[in-house]
């Protein structure tokens, strides 16, 4: 028998689905972040390999049944990137003796606009760790808008937010920064109380500043207004890169589907986004993504199969 193997590499876990060659799912895995601009090459390389050996043992297969292999990974947005991890993979693979047919890696974005627009026209808003779109146009053409990272990017993001969440903490400790709600529930959920532990916790623990995002929405709701603030300057970030794509794709009317937990799930900053196009980009529609970017891996896997 004949196996697709499709793989959503993200900032907070890997999903891995083996399919048939017709792409039903016959198998599914989860393992843990795979950001390998984060994690490195190696380690994102043996979180796939894991995964892959746990799909080749549950269906009691090996790797010459497997036809295409398709990995959408953060941090693969470039071509230089997603040939860094595809060499990574491919030594491990060899120092293994494990021959693979076909591999490909392309960014997590893309496997997601694939599954929400499959031979459509239309674009994927990603807000999760980071942020970045992807428009496909009526040929095929593919455009990106934003995804420079946490350093030069990410804007409208949860590291966006949640960064701008300690520096409303760090003013406050610091004297130079009004009360805020964010101060409570930092306090509470980071047991941070003073400067040198916030200073602490950021510079020598490699803490995850984008969980902080949630505090933020958490005191939003509650009618803070500093943290209102911060989601209304973000939240503006998202509106730019959606009228800059439009521009792009010379476009006025435009589908968008979101992706990634700040903006997919219900809250007060998904709420205050999708009103904010609503009023500031009434051409733009809102849908429902047709398929999840796992299921878009497996779709490019069997695109790949007629090359």
């Amino acid at each position: 028998m004949k196996y697709l193997i499709g793989f959503d590499c993200g900032a907070t876990k890997t999903e891995c689905a083996l399919t048939d060659i017709n792409g039903n799912i016959l198998y599914t895995t989860t393992g843990g972040a795979a950001n390998f601009l984060v994690t490195g090459t190696d380690g994102t390389s043996r979180i796939i390999l894991s995964l892959l050996n746990d799909c080749i043992k549950k269906l009691n297969t090996d790797y010459s049944e497997i036809e295409n292999i398709v990995i959408g990974a953060a941090g693969a947005g470039r071509k230089k990137d997603a040939e860094k991890l595809e060499s990574s993979l491919l030594e491990i693979f060899s120092a293994d003796e494990i021959k693979i047919k076909s591999l490909k890696v392309v960014s997590d974005a893309q496997i997601a606009l694939q599954g929400a627009f499959p031979n459509e026209v239309g674009c994927i808003l990603i807000a999760g760790t980071g942020s970045i779109i992807y428009g496909k146009d009526e040929k095929g053409n593919i455009y990106r808008t934003g995804g420079f990272g946490r350093l030069l990017g990410d804007e409208g993001s949860g590291f966006s937010i949640g960064k701008k969440g300690l520096q409303a903490a760090a003013k406050y400790f610091d004297g130079r920064g009004e009360e805020t709600l964010i101060i409570k529930l930092i306090e509470e959920k980071y047991s941070i109380r003073t400067t040198d532990e916030l200073i602490a916790k950021v510079y020598k623990e490699n803490f995850d500043i984008a969980s902080v995002a949630e505090v933020v929405i958490i005191a939003a709701k509650k009618e803070d207004q500093i943290a209102h603030h911060i989601l209304l300057e973000e939240s503006e970030e998202l509106i730019h890169h959606l009228s800059t794509m439009m521009k792009k794709m010379n476009t006025i009317d435009l589908s968008v589907s979101f992706a990634g937990s700040l903006i997919l799930n219900n809250n007060v900053y998904s709420d205050m986004l999708r009103g904010k196009i609503k009023t500031s980009l009434p051409s733009v529609k809102i849908v429902v993504p047709k398929y999840s970017p796992i299921e878009g891996a497996i779709l490019l896997a069997k695109e790949m199969l007629s090359d």
